[in-house]
């Protein structure tokens, strides 16, 4: 792993517990994959959770941005420890954001350096490549991360989703490259079930929205600041495509020094007031 101001073991601001919540914690799991699994049996998807004895206000619940809000919602409801899968009535709504943000916060709180990534699965519909979000966590002995997907940890979906091969998930900036490389449809990247939201504007927020993880701001999907807006109302040219180039060059190279100068300019940093919501 390369010399980094950025301490991927350390939580960032919504990956952090509040003292109180530390006791839920005391049973975890100390492998990665048996963490990331953990969270099954607490957050429950927007999708699954239309068929369940949910009452509607709940589904805000997947805007809540930070981990010790998803468990003071969860323990609300159930206030066991977290190595206790609850009822699926009984979980926070959530969306893949919220497994990749909690199964982090986790494998930090043990530790282990984590951190989400933004992007796109390919495995969820045939031909096309969803919006989606997981979890990297390094492994010492292999010098690498691995890309874990919580959400569909037992599932299969894809041969291994406790270590994506290569091509299953591209994050923002690896499905920009193979845009402009002509490689891809851009048509083929968006959001599952909405007509909207598909094509190169959704691959340039999710490269925004990536980056931004990787200094460890993980914002919710639908986010949007800078130029964003504008460039789902197909209204920025050629140097924003620019800018989206050196994302996707910078993200790759892995970088931490290069990649925080890059998420310091006008254009790219999260506004302090979408972070620090009360």
């Amino acid at each position: 792993m390369a010399a980094s101001t950025i301490d991927y073991r350390r939580p960032g601001v919504f990956t952090r517990l509040d003292a109180d919540q530390s006791p839920l914690t005391e049973r975890l799991p100390t492998t990665p994959v048996d963490i990331c699994k953990i969270t099954q049996g607490l957050i429950v998807h927007p999708n699954d959770a239309a068929s369940l004895p949910i009452p509607p206000e709940r589904l805000a619940e997947k805007n809540l941005r930070g981990t010790s809000d998803i468990i003071r919602s969860l323990t609300s409801l159930d206030p066991a420890p977290l190595d206790v899968p609850r009822p699926a009535h009984l979980r926070v709504v959530g969306t893949c954001r919220h497994f990749a943000l909690v199964s982090c916060a986790l494998l930090r709180l043990q530790g282990i350096p984590a951190r989400a990534r933004c992007g796109f699965a390919t495995y969820f519909i045939p031909g096309k490549s969803v919006d989606h979000w997981i979890t990297e966590y390094w492994r010492t002995d292999e010098r690498r991360w691995v890309r874990i997907d919580s959400e569909i940890l037992g599932q299969n979906l894809v041969a291994a989703p406790e270590d994506l091969a290569t091509g299953e998930f591209l994050t923002g900036g690896e499905a920009w490259r193979l845009y402009r490389e002509g490689s891809v449809d851009p048509d083929s990247f968006g959001v599952a079930g909405v007509a909207h939201a598909w094509g190169a504007a959704e691959i340039r927020g999710n490269a925004i929205r990536d980056l931004a993880a990787l200094q460890k701001i993980e914002m919710l999907p639908w986010d949007e600041w800078g130029r964003m807006e504008a460039s789902y109302q197909g209204a920025t040219g050629p140097d924003y495509d620019s800018l989206m180039d050196m994302i996707a060059t910078t993200c790759a190279d892995d970088n931490p020094e290069a990649i925080a100068k890059l998420y310091e300019s006008e254009d790219l940093e999260v506004p302090t007031h979408m972070i620090f919501t009360s």
